[in-house]
């Protein structure tokens, strides 16, 4: 199992440098960038949704869900994602690599414990454009992104009910740059930065019922009330030169004074409800609403954007053939599928940004141990050409490891 968690921390680490920037999206530059997490591969294989009980998987969704764990659980997974972003008469192509979770879950007897880290949100875009006639460059890109170190407390009252709660540290910085230059030696330079802050928490609770020996209904409540984010900001615009390999030489610069901020993160309820046959099939659907229309971003002079109450809306299940068959690996694969539609909450320039995607996946046991590796596949489409807004069209390949093993068992022979 050790070598295991170092391997994968080796996996972390090479990850780690691309996390930095870990979007090319240019709907990043609002609110706190691009909202990346959204639930381990296992759950977003399934349209996202998180009430279905899983012994040897991680749930980050719903922490009441931690206590379904048998074995102590280390979870990393990552994405590679290529996107094409279209207007009305351009078309560009670019790929992010990135960490999604790094997660470990200790069971103790009703108890279970959880800890690890998430990159949460990231800011990256890179955008130019002409004006007057073609001779005023206009270039703004944008980096960082906002980190989360979680814990979660769950505790299992029945094999029917268990109730969960985790805490949030919200950490990272946010750094936009806008730069113009004319058909002169030297360009303007605008730089912002917002270094973040702030604690949120989660509630959760899953229940299970029988229908009759064979079949159940499963459901999950997540409620996450409103938080605030605390913003340090900076303004600094400066005069700058260009080399010609692109190195940027700073002629004169001022700080501009700007006000800290605060975001409120909006509440958030979860409600989810499946059918099925544990460790065969379920399937299942799920709603997610946000409270977003009082959401803001870290700069008050960005006047083209507003917000509203966001929407989500996932269903998926999954399905074994035979978990226990010794003679075929593949009747112990797990073969994951969903579809997923959000209204992300987001107004730029009077349009609601709308994401929707198709999922699935597969979760591959590892021989001789309870341990597994999930590979996840998202196709989907964000955002729109009308009103000279971009449209996204995304492919998210993500690979997930689950170590799973005993610890803390004492030895009866020495």
């Amino acid at each position: 199992m050790i070598k295991k968690i170092i391997v994968s921390i080796s996996l972390f680490l090479s990850l780690v440098s691309f996390a930095q920037e870990g979007t090319s999206s240019p709907y990043s530059f609002y609110g706190i960038g691009d909202v990346k997490f959204k639930g381990t591969l296992e759950n977003r294989s399934m349209g996202g949704i998180s009430f279905v009980p899983d012994s040897i998987h991680i749930n980050l969704q719903n922490p009441a869900m931690l206590s379904n764990i048998k074995l102590t659980t280390f979870a990393i997974g990552g994405t590679f994602s290529p996107t094409q972003f279209k207007t009305n008469s351009q078309k560009e192509k670019a790929q992010k690599t990135t960490l999604d979770y790094l997660s470990v879950a200790l069971p103790m007897n009703k108890f279970a414990l959880g800890f690890g880290l998430l990159p949460y949100s990231s800011v990256g875009y890179n955008i130019r454009s002409l004006t007057n006639n073609s001779t005023r460059l206009n270039s703004f890109n944008g980096t960082g992104g906002v980190n989360k170190v979680y814990s979660t407390l769950s505790y299992k009252f029945s094999n029917q009910l268990s109730i969960g709660a985790d805490i949030n540290y919200n950490f990272g910085q946010v750094e936009t740059k806008s730069i113009t230059s004319e058909e002169v030696q030297y360009s303007t330079r605008e730089l912002n930065t917002s270094n973040v802050s702030g604690l949120n928490f989660n509630i959760g609770l899953a229940h299970q019922a029988k229908i009759n020996k064979k079949y159940s209904i499963f459901s999950g409540v997540t409620y996450s009330p409103e938080s605030n984010l605390s913003l340090e900001n900076t303004r600094n615009i400066a005069i700058v030169q260009y080399g010609a390999l692109g190195q940027e030489s700073v002629v004169d610069d001022i700080d501009v004074a700007v006000a800290d901020t605060k975001l409120k993160m909006p509440s958030k309820l979860t409600i989810g409800v499946g059918f099925g046959e544990l460790k065969k099939w379920v399937i299942g659907s799920e709603v997610t609403l946000q409270e977003s229309s009082n959401f803001g971003n870290r700069f008050t002079d960005i006047n083209n954007v507003t917000y509203e109450n966001a929407i989500k809306f996932g269903i998926g299940g999954y399905y074994i053939p035979k978990y226990t068959s010794f003679t075929n690996y593949w009747h112990r694969v797990t073969y994951r599928g969903g579809f997923r539609y959000e209204n992300t909450g987001l107004i730029v320039n009077n349009l609601s940004i709308l994401d929707r995607a198709v999922t699935f996946g597969f979760g591959m046991p590892l021989s001789g141990t309870f341990s597994n590796v999930s590979i996840g596949f998202e196709f989907g489409k964000k955002g729109t050409t009308n009103a000279g807004l971009i449209e996204e069209n995304y492919s998210n390949i993500s690979v997930s490891f689950s170590f799973n093993d005993r610890w803390f068992q004492k030895r009866k022979y020495d």
